[in-house]
């Protein structure tokens, strides 16, 4: 094998290398980003009511949604639920301090219908993202 050939293939192997240990660093940052209640992708909508507020995002296709009480640390009931049309909607629900969800689906080019509350008030957005 010809030393062209061989710098080649190291170069290669670094590259390959220096890309994964990048990835395994991004990773970890990922997981601690949905556990703090966010979505991935950009912000399309932001739903507001008197007691929370609903983001939406969305990303290649996916649509990402969460419910945030305006006053956190209380526990409340809240929810929130995406429907892309033609499926069933995914929820999140129960009693939650600071937001219910995020919850994804995916939509493709289908319209979404998305749906947050925290106690008693809610807000429902009919068809967007169409």
């Amino acid at each position: 094998m010809e030393s062209g050939a061989i710098r080649r293939r190291l170069a290669l192997g670094a590259a390959v290398l220096a890309a994964s240990g990048a990835l395994a660093l991004a990773v970890p940052g990922t997981a601690q980003a949905a556990e703090a209640g966010s979505c991935a992708g950009r912000e399309v909508r932001t739903l507001p009511f008197s007691t929370g507020v609903v983001h939406v995002y969305k990303r290649a296709g996916y649509v990402c949604a969460v419910t945030v009480s305006k006053t956190p640390g209380t526990t409340r009931s809240m929810s929130v639920s995406v429907q892309a049309r033609g499926s069933r909607p995914v929820t999140d629900k129960g009693r939650y301090k600071f937001r219910a969800g995020p919850v994804t689906v995916h939509a493709g080019h289908r319209c979404v219908w998305v749906k947050g509350s925290v106690g008693p008030d809610s807000v429902s957005s009919g068809w967007i993202l169409c």
